[in-house]
């Protein structure tokens, strides 16, 4: 079984609630609607357990809850507890941190991502992510360094899909400067984010040296929406060993902020673009 991120459960909880209350029901009347005990609602609602799909459904049932995209999103976000996802393939050498942050991936619709020191996965070409991932894990295997490239170009899948994941990234200078295997796989990576800023659910700006220090100097982040209800958004914050998951209402929107003002200052995506063809032709001759 494929564990359900902690804080996506919790904030499937709160929705659960909210809509408990919009009902007009306390959790025991809830619980004697639909049959159950009391506990099994409270433990939903606090993200205590993890909930299957058909018991989402029997509480929407319950609260009247008719809106068939929203039913359709909270059963997926349940189901996902219970079903394997491709990754689990790969569950000897990821870490549960890793396949957490790869199931929100997959199930968010919108990712929005600060990056100041290297090209967000989802953009990696294969040369490129297999030189970065040998110099930060230099003990790997070739099996297993084999295996995070694998996973890591597999991850891109969410950008071709239907409906695609729509990607907004911010990309520090440094990103684009930083010879992360050397000249050619650098040209190559150039190349390959020249043409993911083409496509239409991507988003790609640069934020120049020139614009001094910004609030994404010190982590690099991503806020990931889910479609129909805002709040269920997540922010993942990275860090030397492992990943932050933030939820609260309140920190969600200040990181929410924080992106908008760096968009704001970074440069607009047909610039960006153009730095980075030029960047490219500097490594290239």
């Amino acid at each position: 079984m494929e564990r359900v991120p902690a804080v996506r459960r919790r904030r499937l909880g709160e929705e659960l609630r909210r809509l408990r209350d919009l009902a007009g029901l306390t959790s025991g009347e809830a619980a004697k609607l639909a049959g159950w005990h009391q506990s099994k609602v409270s433990r939903i609602e606090t993200g205590r357990s993890s909930v299957r799909a058909e018991d989402v459904t029997v509480l929407l049932d319950v609260y009247a809850v008719r809106d068939q995209a929203v039913r359709d999103l909270l059963g997926t976000l349940a189901d996902r507890a219970y079903q394997r996802g491709w990754w689990h393939d790969f569950r000897d050498v990821l870490p549960v941190e890793y396949r957490d942050f790869i199931s929100l991936e997959t199930g968010a619709s919108r990712a929005l991502s600060m990056e100041n020191t290297v090209v967000p996965g989802l953009l990696q070409t294969p040369e490129y992510a297999r030189a970065l991932t040998a110099d930060v894990m230099p003990q790997l295997s070739g099996k297993a360094l084999d295996a995070l490239v694998d996973v890591r170009i597999a991850r891109q899948a969410v950008l071709h899909q239907n409906p695609p994941l729509e990607l907004w990234a911010v990309l520090d200078e440094a990103v684009l400067r930083r010879g992360v295997g050397g000249r050619e796989v650098m040209v190559g990576q150039l190349r390959k984010l020249e043409e993911a800023a083409e496509l239409p659910q991507v988003r790609l700006q640069v934020l120049p040296f020139a614009a001094g220090g910004h609030m994404g100097v010190t982590n690099s982040f991503v806020i990931f929406s889910f479609p129909r209800i805002a709040d269920l958004d997540v922010v993942v914050v990275d860090h030397l060993t492992s990943s932050l998951y933030v939820d609260r209402k309140e920190d969600v929107a200040a990181y929410t902020a924080t992106f908008a003002r760096l968009h704001a200052r970074a440069l607009p995506r047909e610039e960006s673009t153009a730095m980075i063809a030029g960047i490219r032709d500097e490594l290239s001759g």
